[in-house]
This record gives structure tokens, sequence and C-alpha cells, in this order.
């Protein structure tokens, strides 16, 4: 793919970066892997519905023990991942294939 070495650093940057969440748990969210229950349905709805996100969503994850912090590096993740997804979507669709991007 033409962007691969962006595409690259960008995960680089959301998997290696120092913070607040583990790097395994990062990675499980941007590629839709093993995540803890009480954040799926909040990793789901940053994937498919941002808008919908709520306060009383961000308030739940406070009250479950998440800070602000971790919760910004998981959305973060999770955004990107979904935007990966959707970008090897389009370039499938673009290719004519609708199969799996290169």
């Amino acid at each position: 793919m033409r962007y691969d070495d962006f595409r690259k650093r960008l995960v680089d940057a959301v998997l290696s970066a120092p913070g607040e969440t583990p790097p395994a748990l990062r990675r499980a969210v941007l590629e839709d892997g093993s995540i803890p229950p009480v954040l799926a349905s909040y990793v789901d709805t940053v994937k498919r519905h941002a808008y919908k996100v709520t306060d009383a969503d961000i308030a739940a994850l406070h009250r479950a023990g998440h800070s602000d912090d971790s919760l910004f590096e998981i959305t973060v993740a999770a955004a990107v991942g979904a935007a990966l997804h959707r970008l090897d979507r389009g370039m499938a669709a673009l290719r004519g294939s609708g199969g799996e991007p290169d």
C-alpha cells in the first residue's frame, strides 16, 4: 500500500508510546482483540458511532476505575483501529476486489 510507512508509524505511536494503559490492551482495542468486558461496549461505540458516547458512559468507566488518561488512550486506539479498518475496506473497494486488502 502507498502509505504503509505512515500507517506503521501511526500504529507504533499508538501502541508503543508511554501511557497509563498497557500496550497489550491498546493493541487489543486497536485490532479487535479480547478486551475487558467493562470496556467492550464503550470501545464498540467509539468504533461504530463515536457521536453516541455520553457523559454517563464516561462516568461509568470512571466509577469502574479508569482515569481520563487511560480512557483517552483507549479512545485513540479504538478510533485509529476503526479508521484503519475503513481505509482497508475502501482500498479493497477501489481495487474492485471486495476482499482482504494488501
